[in-house]
């Protein structure tokens, strides 16, 4: 084996690693050709060979103009999200299910505009927005099967004629973009239902009683104003969460002992 050709396979193997390890998950981007130029010091036609190797491995998918994403390869057709992320809430439903290797659809159920405002209990406190609130339901499809019944009501005080807006991109980054709107605060609370058959408001269309994930969800500016409410539906034998928290930065243990010594402790 010559060393250019055993070069590429060593950097596609380095790069399946960090995919089966879980540092890249699917709908990441793995390195371009020009990252890993730089990373490595290869020529373009390594770096190109090296990532032609992952892809006809079936570990990840090029897509023309936007870059190579890892490819979801459950069995079982689970999709990971993250909570405790404002970067992951900004990604766009459709975009993360093509680059995961599925054929995302939307159906808007509902889109009315309710006076009166609306109230949610997150975490065992009361948020409210007052009226008028546009009510966004909306059915998000993968490969056909629901995967997600997403009903959210948007503040018109804080998003001035949303109604008329095409809502295409992610709702936060609509805020941030359009608005002007600075969402820092997101509180999220996750429980778990049975969606029987016959239920009336149950358009998964299952025949037998389907587990599923209920997400209430508030975001808000950093001024604690309430920009969304959210309720949805995932389809409980389709999602997985992971949790993306940030730990608090605390002081050095020197501060401590400086500040006990100062009051005599």
């Amino acid at each position: 084996m010559n060393s250019s050709k055993s070069k590429y396979i060593r950097i596609s193997q380095e790069i399946i690693a960090r995919i089966e390890s879980g540092e890249l998950r699917p709908g990441d981007r793995v390195p371009s050709e020009n990252e890993l130029i730089q990373q490595y010091g290869i020529s373009n036609t390594t770096a190109r060979k090296s990532l032609l190797d992952v892809e006809l491995k079936g570990w990840v998918t090029r897509i023309k103009g936007k870059g190579t994403f890892v490819l979801n390869r459950s069995k079982e057709m689970h999709l990971t999200r993250i909570l405790g992320s404002l970067d992951a809430i900004k990604e766009s439903f459709e975009e993360n299910l093509i680059h995961e290797g599925f054929t995302p659809k939307t159906i808007l159920m509902e889109k009315t505009i309710i006076e009166n405002g609306i109230s949610t209990n997150v975490n065992g406190r009361i948020f409210s927005i007052e009226g008028p609130v546009l009510k966004y339901h909306r059915l998000r499809y993968a490969n056909d099967i629901l995967m997600k019944d997403d009903t959210r009501y948007i503040s018109m005080t804080a998003c001035k004629n949303i109604h008329l807006v095409e809502t295409g991109q992610p709702l936060v980054r609509l805020y941030e973009e359009k608005y002007k709107l600075k969402i820092e605060n997101i509180h999220r609370t996750i429980s778990t239902t049975i969606l029987y058959p016959d239920a009336a408001d149950n358009y998964f269309e299952n025949e037998l009683p389907l587990p599923a994930f209920i997400l209430n969800g508030v975001c808000m500016t950093g001024g604690g104003e309430i920009i969304e409410i959210e309720y949805s539906l995932y389809h409980g034998d389709k999602y997985r969460f992971a949790i993306d928290v940030k730990p608090q930065l605390f002081p050095p243990p020197s501060i401590f002992r400086a500040a006990d010594e100062k009051n005599g402790s």
